[in-house]
């Protein structure tokens, strides 16, 4: 008896393959995130640290401020492409050192940088292979993502709701462009990036005022010192509904399409 004949669409599309060495990248950055968290390094860039070194910071930046704005935008990167706790208070402390404008530049550097970076592996390792395995219900999903994929990631980068890590990977995952990717995530950020870096640099004074203070504190012997400035104070009601409004309006265009694509059909 002849065997059925295998019916093979020549148009199909070839279904996905997974290839372990494409993986290494991000586990390998998977791994050392886990390993920087579980022993506790991230907590040296809790404000209490970073304040402690502070005048160290500024003997050098007095001398190489170039060279420390590049150095700051590079560990920004390296927090957000190891996706580590911490970048708000990077921003913070960025105003601090180099006040608003120059600190806010170049934490945006940095978190782009490193958001692209993270954005690039995700893309390379994982890009089509789960949509292409989840089925036709989330390619389609995916491919609707896409269509629109410039306006759906400002409003995700706007609005202060969602995890900047996992922003990073969701594209990555559904195919959206590395240069949609950098814009919206470069645009997006902007505002919430320079109001962290404003609220930094207006902390001066205070954190002078604070720090003799904690110093005292830790000379003095007594457990728990530490500086009483919550970084996520820069989040105001007034920010966060300013972020929410610009989000919304970053979702206008998709609206109109809908809508011209419903009359259209009707």
């Amino acid at each position: 008896m002849a065997a059925p004949a295998d019916h093979h669409d020549p148009n199909a599309l070839p279904a996905p393959c997974f290839r372990l060495g494409r993986f290494l990248p991000l586990a390998v950055i998977a791994a050392i995130s886990v390993t920087v968290i579980a022993m506790g390094w991230h907590k040296e860039l809790s404000l209490s640290a970073l304040v402690d070194r502070r005048a160290a910071v500024e003997a050098f930046t007095a001398e190489h401020r170039i060279a420390a704005l590049a150095l700051f935008a590079s560990v920004y990167a390296l927090v957000v492409a190891l996706s580590i706790p911490g970048a708000a208070v990077l921003t913070v402390f960025g105003g601090i050192i180099f006040g608003t404008g120059a600190g806010g530049l170049a934490a945006l550097v940095g978190a782009t940088a490193g958001a692209t970076v993270i954005f690039l592996i995700a893309k390379s390792a994982l890009g089509g292979w789960l949509v292409g395995r989840a089925g036709p219900h989330v390619e389609k999903l995916a491919a609707g993502f896409c269509a629109d994929a410039f306006s759906y990631l400002l409003f995700l980068r706007l609005v202060p709701l969602f995890p900047f890590w996992l922003v990073n990977l969701v594209p990555a995952l559904v195919g959206v462009r590395l240069r949609t990717f950098v814009a919206a995530t470069a645009l997006g950020i902007i505002p919430g990036t320079f109001a962290f870096a404003f609220f930094g640099a207006g902390l001066d004074s205070a954190i002078k005022a604070q720090a003799a203070a904690y110093r005292a504190c830790l000379a003095a012997g007594t457990a728990g010192c530490r500086l009483h400035f919550d970084p996520m104070a820069a989040a105001t009601p007034q920010l966060i509904a300013g972020l929410v409004a610009l989000g919304l309006l970053a979702l206008v265009p998709i609206a109109v399409k809908r809508f011209k694509a419903a009359r259209s059909a009707a």
